[in-house]
């Protein structure tokens, strides 16, 4: 079965958009994380898959923001959005990336451990190892977080993060992992996971099912002949090396979607 968002009260799924924007629907609840919507970004451009449109899209029951990044806090993104919508984002976001204050009303701020309620799932945030800073000098006021969304599954949605100590321990076993497997570009700088580091995550967390994200989407203008696997291969990479780590994975396309996991029931 591949869940419609919003359509079941009991559904489970998830739909990639591409890069590290995925539309989760648990109990009915939809939440969107990191929103891409727009087919540029700054340098970067979309290469594959569609632009994301549709009212499940711009009208979700929250977005979560693991950090503030351009290409996961997009201020053209969360302004196509529906104005009630309410946005989850790291403890001291505004001082980080004034701009948000546009949002303040609709901002729900976590630190690490903190839980909110979205409708019928509770979203929690976790550690990232991740520069969050919006820009590459100044202080980190709002370091980057990923998110746990626990609903009939639980959903581990890493934003970007490269491997640290008692990961495990923070983010617990889950039933579906998101992970980020790559980049944007021809190389891939610190705090990032590359597809052999993210299988050691899903091992961690004991991933059910493991999807890899944030690779073939967005890429430099100009650069498309430039280390091509850099931008296709991560996926079918991660694949290989959560196989061979004992986890089950699958790689989804820009606008690919997923229904109930068949490895990972609920976990209680």
């Amino acid at each position: 079965m591949t869940a419609t968002p919003g359509s079941n009260a009991a559904a489970f799924g998830v739909r990639w958009l591409g890069h590290a924007s995925a539309l989760i629907t648990d109990r009915g609840t939809v939440v969107l994380t990191d929103p891409v919507l727009t087919d540029r970004v700054a340098h970067l451009r979309r290469r594959r898959g569609p632009s994301p449109i549709g009212p499940h899209v711009r009208n979700p029951d929250a977005v979560l923001l693991s950090h503030l990044h351009a290409d996961h806090t997009h201020l053209p993104s969360l302004r196509l959005l529906d104005p009630d919508v309410p946005i989850v984002a790291p403890w001291r976001a505004i001082d980080g990336l004034p701009a948000l204050r546009q949002f303040a009303d609709r901002l729900v701020l976590l630190r690490p451990g903190d839980e909110t309620r979205i409708g019928k799932v509770t979203v929690r945030a976790v550690p990232a190892r991740h520069d969050g800073r919006r820009w590459r000098r100044g202080p980190e006021f709002a370091p980057a977080i990923g998110y746990v969304v626990d609903g009939d599954r639980r959903t581990y949605f890493a934003g970007d993060t490269d491997l640290y100590p008692d990961l495990a321990d923070h983010v617990g076993p889950v039933d579906l992992a998101l992970l980020p497997v790559g980049g944007w570009g021809p190389t891939l700088g610190n705090g990032h996971l590359d597809p052999s580091r993210a299988a050691v995550v899903a091992r961690l967390v004991e991933a059910g099912l493991a999807v890899p994200i944030h690779y073939g989407t967005l890429w430099p203008i100009g650069l498309d002949a430039v280390r091509p696997r850099l931008f296709f291969g991560p996926g079918a990479e991660f694949v290989h090396h959560a196989e061979r780590a004992g986890v089950v994975a699958v790689e989804l396309h820009p606008g690919g979607e997923l229904g109930e996991p068949g490895a990972a029931g609920p976990r209680v």
